[in-house]
């Protein structure tokens, strides 16, 4: 049954005071700006961003509706569903600005809106998501292996700063521009959104075979003075194939309806019980009988190892 809300938005259509507003200052947008990055406080899967939304569009409807009537029409209808990518949500913001200060139809402003804010959550996601933040997660996290602290800090630093550029520049465009801004927006976005996910795409394969390829097989096959090496031959077919298959592997389980919890945890596993019994890593010899419980100098034997040339004597 929808609510007693649901019922009176749909009633609204003018709002009582038609007088334009006068332009919000540069001091109210800014504080917008840093409310919009609480977008997704209080989400819920009923509204979505709206609690958020309201949250950060406040200040500038209490500066444009001085009629209380009208101030709690506008908030009625701004607590509507809501759903777009928190990076490039003020350009919707600047837009709705616009539009409430213009005083134009209730139910075009949330046409408007609603329309506006579900496109860019896709395009959101194939720019930021899917290649940016991987992109300087792949930049950051090399020197955060090798112990550098200046990895996370750079991190935090190259994404927030991009992310808050957007948001002041899209809040200020957007606003001066009102409904100019949509069009210029959705000239090009299916070509934009596409060459982003590709670029994303190619970025994903990059880490997978930068960061993945130290997961090698030690499995060797003993043959006299020749010992066959399996990694060697995989190399020869595809260099970085068992962080490939892994990859392809996680990727069915999800298409399948597996969780990233559940694949993680899967992941653990493999790796544990593959390091145990050395075929992830080194010295295994399928043909040579040595369990993972034998000595650390069996073990060494097998792989053919001296343990007194490694000084690891057990």
């Amino acid at each position: 049954m929808a609510s007693n809300t649901d019922l009176n938005l749909q009633d609204m259509q003018y709002y009582t005071d038609l007088t334009p507003a006068p332009k919000l200052d540069n001091g109210t947008l800014t504080k917008m700006i840093w409310r919009s990055c609480n977008l997704q406080i209080c989400f819920n899967y009923e509204r979505m961003q709206a609690i958020g939304w309201l949250w950060s569009m406040l200040p500038g409807l209490k500066k444009i509706h001085t009629n209380k009537t009208d101030l709690s029409m506008s908030m009625c209808q701004n607590l509507d569903f809501l759903n777009t990518h928190p990076f490039l949500v003020t350009f919707v913001m600047g837009l709705v600005l616009s539009m409430e200060q213009n005083k134009m139809d209730i139910q075009t402003i949330r046409a408007v809106r609603i329309s506006t804010a579900a496109p860019l959550g896709g395009i959101g996601d194939a720019l930021f998501w899917f290649t940016l933040i991987p992109i300087i997660a792949g930049m950051t996290c090399g020197m955060a292996i090798n112990g550098s602290m200046m990895g996370p800090i750079l991190y935090f630093v190259i994404a927030f700063g991009i992310e808050m550029i957007l948001r002041y520049v899209l809040m200020y465009w957007s606003y001066n521009l009102g409904l100019d801004a949509v069009k210029m927006m959705t000239a090009n976005a299916k070509e934009f959104t596409r060459a982003a996910s590709i670029l994303g795409v190619f970025v994903v394969g990059a880490l997978t075979a930068n960061y993945g390829g130290g997961t090698t097989t030690g499995i060797v096959f003993a043959n006299g003075e020749s010992p066959v090496v399996l990694q060697d031959y995989l190399n020869q077919i595809l260099p970085c194939l068992i962080p490939l298959l892994l990859t392809l592997l996680m990727y069915f389980l999800l298409k399948k309806g597996w969780t990233p919890i559940k694949c993680i945890l899967l992941l653990l596993v493999i790796g544990i019980v593959a390091g145990m019994f050395g075929i992830l890593g080194s010295g295994y010899d399928p043909l040579i009988p040595v369990p993972w419980y034998t000595s650390k100098d069996a073990a060494l034997l097998a792989a053919g190892i001296d343990p007194a040339a490694t000084g690891m004597l057990f």
